[in-house]
């Protein structure tokens, strides 16, 4: 239902409230995958609760290209932001106990060249190295799509890259992930893996999550689903040295001895079998053909581990009684697991015997399955304490090539160079450069040098010191987080539901805030993300939001309510910069103030929008000016008294989710930010016209947008490429070198797809060429010019627009292919 587009939102809670009743909140249950999911969706569904589908999104985005070039007035100056990634792109362990980068749920090594890897994340793209993970590339930055399940590289031209998405799409670069075409949609699964026959790259597999398995026999441009294997789809696997033997596994186990024409299952019922009825994966190994293993689920846990010596026809289950590998404990003895999420399972190559199967951890196994010994922990100190590896909870996907293990997990990309000796070196961490924290939320200290605290999914709570490195000083999911602006040592930050937390010294340390007994009720599990907010005149108040508002005097020691109970619980709270008495609280599409600082419990409610509500931003000198980010089609309100009215300030914003907002006032001149799933907009005062601020930023979503006025910059918080900021915008304008970018010169134009840039300065440019309907069809990000190099354009006759920016100026020229 989750994945599906005929459900609503609110079909989708109803149905997990009913299941979570039953099955229980705790760890291993599912419940942190559907809260993510529900957190997001509530924000990016239609009036009607229906979610917006990813080709919805690509197609607006083209739109939207589209419509700025054919508006553009050609050869007319820009101003431009020019963001610049702050990471994390590597992680530093203080007080947290989970330390990470971010996800990796796919990689695709090439077969000719062990240096050249890709990898992908969910909501950070496709990345790719070319000597070994030294350095990381972001290769799908422009795109309206950034979520990466599965990754295949040609295993005859490695220029060949295929990207399995959400939604049943797969996408197709022929120039080593320049650029990307979409290139079917198989369905509205998710595309876990894409398996290419080496002999003949025409024909290609896909298992997909909850539609099944497809097979093409075109090199992907059409698929077809295997409607033996259909409902669910999680591995698909060659016979090592026949591929005409093709193994595929749901929650059963399929085979074809005909180059997958035709399947047949591997009955679940037969004695020898004795299979389960849950998600399966398969390992094969070239050192003997004819040994198949199957690692099987019962529920989120352990469910059995299966072995066939004879291709895959007969299957003994190994005796692993009373143990449970997908947990967290050393010796398989706990009862929590996340699969078929986290599962897998891959074998040696050269030695049939030496198998390796994950969950939360990652096991070994020497005698063919029959024992298994852990080779990882998830907390450092507990690694090291064991004598085994190191690797972020969380295993999605692992690959045994060239005798290293790579590994995917929550908290980025691991290799294990010599897997066959276990030490507390077991794994080298190949994550460093890749920009991929999924952020909730972040807060700056109001300083130059600027302290930054993150709270991220999966990899906690870090930050970002003066000195430009980050330190990861919370575990679990980091939630809301801020500075104290008296005192930039003094941290605050959350997990899940509402847990608090405080540092006194930038992170080294940290303790828990106890709420205490409320009015002998104790009501203080909050939503998924806990509003908590510091008062910006008085550093020693801090309020927190559950089902009432709640204010303490003494920074956390102690609490009282301050409102009346709402029922359900708080999304955002926010402050007056102005006037402290002045509050805001939003549930869901419910909007409340008060103007006494809640001492009598008194707050009003505020109407005139629709929606459910993204975001507030309270005006910095006016504390009655406000404007909410809402997921109506009205998207932005602003009032100017206070939310007795409202006007709609949707203008020309393009067709995406409206989720961040705020204030600026730096130049003298009211400037609203704005930020949705693609891209950062702005909006003057008295203008009409929302201008784009997204230039260099890729094409993901916005969490939170904040400004520091001491280094006159904004911050914004990405869900899959870290923390990024700017330079504010400043309405007073170009300056006179920015202005001689105009000298760009194309020629020859017309051309007949090879041309020239002719430009008078040394500074990079970077250059997007799109076809009329605003399609990508060429990108290269700081081109030297200097040298007045060839550009070849691949693309059929017509007429095109070409963009060049430097640090701070943007040019669009037109572009004629004859």
């Amino acid at each position: 239902m989750m994945n599906s587009e005929e459900f609503t939102v609110q079909e989708v809670q109803n149905t997990a409230e009913a299941y979570f009743e039953i099955r229980g909140t705790g760890r291993g249950t599912g419940y942190k995958t559907f809260k993510r999911w529900e957190y997001n969706a509530l924000r990016m569904q239609y009036e009607n609760g229906l979610l917006k589908s990813p080709l919805f999104y690509i197609n607006e985005l083209e739109r939207y290209n589209s419509d700025i070039n054919n508006s553009t007035q050609l050869s007319r100056m820009n101003l431009v932001s020019n963001w610049e990634q702050l990471g994390p792109t590597s992680w530093n362990q203080t007080s947290g106990w989970n330390p990470g980068v971010g996800r990796i749920t796919s990689i695709a090594i090439d077969t000719k060249d062990a240096n050249h890897i890709i990898v992908g994340s969910p909501g950070g793209g496709v990345w790719k190295t070319t000597d070994g993970g030294a350095n990381w590339s972001p290769l799908t930055d422009n795109l309206s799509n950034v979520y990466v399940y599965a990754l295949a590289i040609d295993p005859v031209d490695s220029s060949i890259y295929y990207w399995g998405s959400s939604s049943g799409i797969i996408f197709k670069s022929t120039d080593a992930g320049a650029t990307w075409n979409q290139l079917a949609d198989t369905g509205y699964g998710i595309v876990n893996k894409i398996l290419i026959n080496p002999t003949d790259t025409s024909k290609m597999f896909c298992s997909s999550r909850y539609d099944g398995v497809y097979k093409s026999t075109d090199g992907g441009v059409n698929w077809s689903l295997i409607s033996v294997v259909s409902t669910t789809g999680y591995d698909i696997e060659f016979k090592p040295g026949d591929f005409s033997v093709v193994y595929a596994s749901g929650n059963n186990f399929f085979k074809s001895t005909d180059s997958g024409q035709n399947f047949s299952l591997i009955s679940n019922s037969s004695s020898s079998n004795n299979f389960g009825s849950g998600p399966k994966m398969i390992g094969v190994s070239a050192a003997s053909p004819e040994v198949v293993y199957i690692l099987e689920a019962s529920g989120s846990l352990f469910g059995g581990f299966h072995k066939s010596t004879d291709g895959g026809d007969n299957f003994t289950k190994l005796d692993h009684t009373g143990k449970n590998y997908f947990g967290y404990e050393s010796d398989a003895s706990d009862d929590r697991g996340q699969a078929p999420r986290d599962m897998d399972v891959v074998v040696n190559s050269n030695d049939v015997n030496d198998v390796h199967i994950a969950g939360v951890l990652s096991w070994r196994s020497i005698d063919g399955g029959v024992n298994f010994n852990v080779t990882s922990q998830w907390v450092p100190q507990l690694a090291t304490n064991e004598n085994i590896g190191y690797c972020h909870a969380d295993i999605d996907i692992m690959i045994y090539q060239n005798n290293k293990l790579y590994i995917g997990s929550d908290g980025g990309i691991f290799v294990a160079n010599d897997p066959l000796n276990v030490s507390s070196t077991y794994y080298t961490d190949l994550t460093s450069g890749l920009g991929i924290r999924q952020f909730y939320k972040i807060g700056i200290s109001q300083t130059d040098p600027v302290i930054v605290s993150g709270g991220a999914q999966d990899n906690g709570t870090s930050v970002y010191r003066a000195d430009g490195v980050w330190y990861d000083w919370l575990g679990a999911d980091g939630m809301e987080t801020f500075i104290d602006h008296s005192n930039p040592n003094v941290l605050y930050g959350t997990s899940q539901n509402g847990t608090l937390y405080k540092s006194t010294n930038q992170g080294a340390s940290r303790s828990r805030i106890n709420f205490g007994d409320f009015d002998g009720d104790n009501e203080t599990d909050g939503n998924w993300i806990t509003p908590f907010e510091q008062d910006p005149n008085v550093s020693a108040t801090l309020y927190s939001g559950y089902s009432r508002i709640y204010k303490s005097i003494d920074r956390g020691d102690n609490w009282n309510s301050i409102s009346q109970d709402f029922v359900v619980n708080a999304d955002h709270i926010k402050i007056a910069p102005s006037n402290s008495n002045i509050l805001y609280a939003a549930f869901a599409r419910y909007l409340f103030k008060t103007t006494n600082g809640g001492s009598n419990g008194d707050w009003s409610q505020l109407t005139g929008f629709s929606g459910n509500i993204n975001s507030i931003a309270v005006h910095p000198t006016n504390p009655n000016k406000l404007a909410i980010a809402t997921n109506s089609s009205d998207k932005v309100y602003t009032s100017n008294d206070g939310g007795a009215t409202w006007s709609v300030t949707t203008h020309d914003l393009p067709s995406f989710s409206a989720l961040a907002l705020v204030w600026d006032i730096t130049y003298g001149e009211d400037i609203l930010y704005l930020g949705m799933n693609y891209g950062i907009y702005y909006l003057r005062a008295n203008e009409t016209t929302w201008t784009s601020y997204s230039t260099d930023l890729p094409n993901v979503q916005v969490n939170e947008l904040e400004v520091n006025t001491a280094d006159n910059k904004l911050y914004a918080a990405t869900y899959g490429r870290g923390l990024w900021r700017v330079d504010l915008y400043n309405p007073a304008g170009l300056g006179v070198n920015d202005l001689q970018i105009s000298d760009l010169i194309v020629s020859p134009n017309p051309t007949t797809g090879t041309f020239k840039l002719n430009w008078k300065l040394n500074d990079p440019v970077t250059i997007k060429i799109y076809d009329t309907l605003g399609k990508l069809v060429f990108y290269e990000k700081n081109r030297d010019l200097s040298q007045n190099p060839e550009i070849e354009l691949r693309a059929p006759k017509g007429l095109y627009f070409l963009k060049g920016n430097t640090a701070h100026s943007e040019v669009t020229k037109k572009l004629i292919v004859k």
